[in-house]
């Protein structure tokens, strides 16, 4: 899928507005499982940029491989399987997600990102 294809690119390009430029204007993340220190609702293409630019300058993305992805009878939905590898400020990591996509009209108007805890890479 297009839209995914082009998450990935700016994920691990690190270019948040390329990232946020995928979101309806009123795009919503939702994260529910996200730490104490992250937000767990981020509304609006605007705040999705904020978002992405503070979370890109945090840590870099070296792998972003979509591992599934799930057709739904709702033809707006996509789920995909996801591992990310990469480096936070002082240490390496890599984790697990399933990420619920509702795309509409070629842009992202919820991303439902079920993310795993954090480990040193295998």
């Amino acid at each position: 899928m297009d839209v995914l294809d082009r998450r990935r690119a700016a994920v691990t390009g690190r270019d948040a507005d390329a990232f946020a430029d995928l979101f309806a204007p009123d795009g919503v993340i939702e994260l529910p499982f996200a730490g104490a220190d992250v937000p767990d609702r981020i509304e609006g293409r605007e705040a999705i940029r904020a978002f992405a630019r503070a979370a890109m300058s945090a840590m870099r993305v070296d792998k972003f491989e979509t591992l599934a992805v799930h057709r739904t009878e709702d033809p707006e939905v996509v789920i995909a399987e996801v591992l990310t590898k990469g480096a936070g400020r002082t240490d390496a990591f890599e984790g697990r997600s399933v990420q619920l996509f509702r795309i509409r009209d070629g842009g992202i108007v919820l991303l439902r990102d079920y993310t795993g805890p954090l480990r040193k890479p295998s």
